[in-house]
């Protein structure tokens, strides 16, 4: 669809002036927002800029305090979900809201099902969903596939598919690619094209610049529960667009290495290591070093990492820390030797969601060195506050932070062991820009004082941004070692295995 034929479209969704506070904080001040048929309109901003706000005031979960709303030119007021849903506005959220036991066709249908008399009329629902799935161009899932046994992305579909069943006319995707893999990420993009070009208007909210980029047609920039900027995504480059969101230049995005850094002696070494799920292993990793570890979702990654952790023990080959042989068989026993895990999923494995911000950042001591908690007890608000954590309290469970103040949580419980290796599985999975910033600024200090780090990233700009060597895997093993100065382009072709194995 052509900028002009959108210009002539009239407005599926406007919302003007919107205000919002809850207990007599405010957190929408005078938002405005424009969705238009046949565009995908992004919505950007840190953590607590307001956009879950705006996206649940939209689907009526809140109610707004002030400003008005108007749905296909008519003023509404959507008080549930399901009234929003009927008029034909649908939410694909992060986290799905699937049934695992039941079909997909079971699932897109939930609550709705087409009846013929009293009994649910499962082959009219097998045949809908299959002509839903198909008008995506979607062959590969089996309407009546348990939804358990699905892939991330495959459920993600689903989500999308359940929208399209009300004839939804504006579709809200909140972190769409949060979980998903780079080939998977592709197949969505085509989705989301696809729908647009039918001429549904999609709410698109992503910390990822690059979908930004890729999808949107305008975007609505967010600050502190203020309307910064709406309009065309082609007026803006990725730097104002950080300027705007974190109110400094992209160009800090990428701290540089503090004045000082050097690699020094080896700290982390495996030699022929392997477990269950990855063989051959041979690295190094110097003290003050970033080693970034590249691959595509499955090559291997996480199980390395954790394989140095404990988690998943090497059964085969060698592994030293500062030159002493070890073969940790626990967690506990690595964090006994100096290691930190920053784990890809930070509220199932990384937190305690119903703990105090507090009880968190000493997890790892009290379990492991609960000798040390008295003092790691006193240091605890200095390392909070140089890690720059909004919160209420020490108190304040954990659960209620963001998303980027709750990683740095996660960051704290492992300074607390005062690590000399720091394993990082993809350490800025699903935190805005600002929450990235102060991990990579994190990472330039441990650095500086000496400390062995390794980074798992799916985002290549990540890897090549912060790291000072990349190891590439494919299949479970190394299959080459290239300098960041390569580009992605590089990085991807020996993911993927279109280019040879390139020796370190």
């Amino acid at each position: 669809m052509s900028d002009t034929t959108r210009a002539s479209e009239a407005p599926v969704l406007v919302v003007e002036h919107i205000d919002k506070s809850f207990f007599g904080v405010p957190v929408l001040r005078d938002v405005s927002l424009t969705l238009r048929p046949g565009t995908v309109h992004g919505l950007v901003g840190e953590n607590g800029a307001g956009k879950s706000t705006l996206m649940k005031i939209l689907m009526g979960v809140y109610t707004r305090d002030a400003g008005v709303m108007r749905w296909r030119g008519e003023e509404v007021d959507f008080t549930h979900p399901v009234q929003a849903m009927k008029a034909g506005l649908a939410t694909v959220f992060q986290e799905f809201n699937l049934l695992p036991e039941r079909s997909v066709a079971q699932n897109v249908f939930l609550g709705r099902e087409p009846r013929r008399g009293v009994l649910v009329d499962n082959r009219r629902m097998i045949r809908e969903t299959e002509s839903l799935l198909t008008d995506l161009g979607i062959d590969f899932i089996d309407p009546e596939a348990r939804v358990g046994g699905l892939s991330v992305a495959e459920q993600q579909i689903v989500e999308i598919v359940k929208a399209l069943s009300v004839d939804a006319r504006v579709i809200q995707m909140d972190e769409p690619t949060a979980a998903l893999a780079d080939h998977e990420v592709e197949l969505l993009y085509a989705i989301v094209r696809r729908l647009r070009d039918r001429g549904v208007a999609i709410l698109y909210v992503s910390h990822r610049l690059r979908e930004i980029f890729d999808l949107c047609d305008d975007i609505t920039v967010l600050k502190d529960g203020a309307l910064v900027s709406t309009g065309p995504a082609s007026e803006l480059t990725p730097d104002e667009l950080v300027r705007r969101m974190v109110g400094r230049s992209i160009s800090a995005f990428f701290p540089d290495k503090i004045e000082g850094t050097a690699p020094g002696d080896v700290r982390l070494e495996l030699r022929g290591a392997g477990n269950d799920y990855v063989d051959g292993v041979d690295l190094t990793v110097r003290a003050g070093e970033i080693v970034g570890l590249a691959g595509l979702q499955g090559s291997g990654r996480t199980e390395l990492v954790e394989g140095a952790f404990g988690a998943l023990a090497y059964n085969r080959g060698e592994m030293l820390v500062d030159g002493q042989a070890l073969a940790p068989r626990s967690p506990r026993q690595a964090v006994r030797a100096g290691i930190a895990l920053v784990t890809e999923d930070r509220k199932a494995r990384g937190l305690a969601l119903a703990q105090s911000v507090l009880d968190n950042a000493l997890l790892a001591i009290r379990g492991v060195f609960p000798g040390r908690t008295r003092r790691a007890r006193q240091s605890v608000p200095g390392v909070l506050s140089s890690l720059e954590v909004t919160f209420r309290g020490l108190d304040q469970e954990v659960q209620f932070l963001s998303g980027g103040n709750q990683q740095k949580v996660v960051l704290a419980k492992w300074l607390a062991t005062e690590p000399r290796v720091v394993l990082l599985d993809e350490p800025t999975r699903g935190i805005d820009v600002g929450a990235k910033i102060a991990v990579y600024q994190l990472m330039r200090e441990l650095a500086k004082n000496g400390v062995a780090q390794l980074m798992v990233s799916s985002e290549l700009p990540e890897v090549l941004g912060m790291a000072d060597r990349i190891l590439v895997m494919r299949d479970g093993r190394i299959v080459g070692e290239l300098p960041p100065s390569v580009g992605e382009e590089a990085v991807l072709a020996l993911a993927a295995g279109t280019t040879e194995e390139v020796a370190g």
